[in-house]
């Protein structure tokens, strides 16, 4: 018999039978019916070509046949409960490999991660740069932050509302150079040349407190200078398409530990 046509409802019925000695026993432990117990062992003793139970005056009984493969069939499934754990061991590891863009883990995320670890001491945390699209198979990566229009294929949720904010040194005026970076490279508000231009939104917001000028950056990202007076905003935020995204693919999107952290940074996000 293939190994990929093999009976795995049925044995798994067989098991239950076979230990209740009973079909209304084992369709309860199954949560199925007595008939679909029933039919299920009728069409492994049709695929085995023997006779599995008898039924007599005392209840059903074991065949010599059906008794003679238990003991494999159930050391089958102890094995298969094994290959599951440890394939579940990555979801009940401590550890957590997550990928951001290195501007925002600086701005934002490294202080909430360690107030997650505070709140769950022995957690590790393996932080990988991503400043572009990552195959999370590749880099085994449990979640990642990406700045985007959306999740794409990926589940996802947003960090915060899609907020722009034009922030420059203390004292600079509305009229200071435009600094451009990637995420803002040609600001919509004026339509002359920026004066200077840098890699990412964080090295913006540091350009702009330097007194190089005025950026536009996601508000999310200059939160904590403005807090810190190191740049005040210019005006209102306003919105944009883009936002910091949490996403995973489905699989890691389900695991316990995943839960906890999407959890933990939306709320910090609030």
């Amino acid at each position: 018999m293939k190994r990929t046509h093999l009976p795995l409802n049925g044995l798994r019925v067989l098991d239950a039978a076979a230990r209740h000695l009973s079909f209304t026993r084992a369709a309860d432990e199954l949560a199925v019916t007595p008939a679909a117990v029933g039919q299920q062992i009728r069409a492994l003793e049709d695929l085995l070509g023997v006779v599995l139970f008898r039924r007599t005056t005392k209840g059903l009984v074991l065949t010599d046949e059906a008794a003679a493969g238990l003991d494999a069939i159930r050391e089958g499934f102890l094995r298969f409960e094994e290959g599951v754990q440890a394939m579940q061991a990555g979801q009940s590891s401590h550890v957590y490999t997550v990928a951001c863009p290195r501007d925002f883990f600086a701005a934002w995320l490294s202080p909430r991660l360690a107030a997650f670890r505070l709140a769950n001491p022995g957690l590790r945390f393996a932080l990988v740069g991503n400043d572009g699209d990552l195959d999370f198979t590749e880099a085994n990566l449990n979640l990642a932050v990406r700045w985007a229009e959306g999740p794409g294929d990926l589940e996802g949720i947003a960090l915060g509302e899609p907020l722009m904010q034009v922030v420059a040194a203390p004292g600079a005026g509305a009229d200071a150079p435009w600094i451009a970076w990637p995420g803002d490279p040609a600001p919509e508000t004026e339509g002359r040349e920026t004066q200077f231009s840098v890699g990412d939104g964080g090295t913006a917001i540091s350009a702009a407190a330097a007194g190089l000028g005025k950026a536009r950056v996601p508000l999310m990202l200059a939160q904590g200078a403005i807090a810190a007076g190191k740049v005040a905003a210019l005006g209102e935020p306003d919105r944009c398409r883009r936002a910091y995204w949490l996403v995973a693919p489905l699989p890691q999107w389900r695991q316990k530990k995943v839960k906890a952290l999407v959890a933990a940074l939306s709320k910090a996000a609030e």
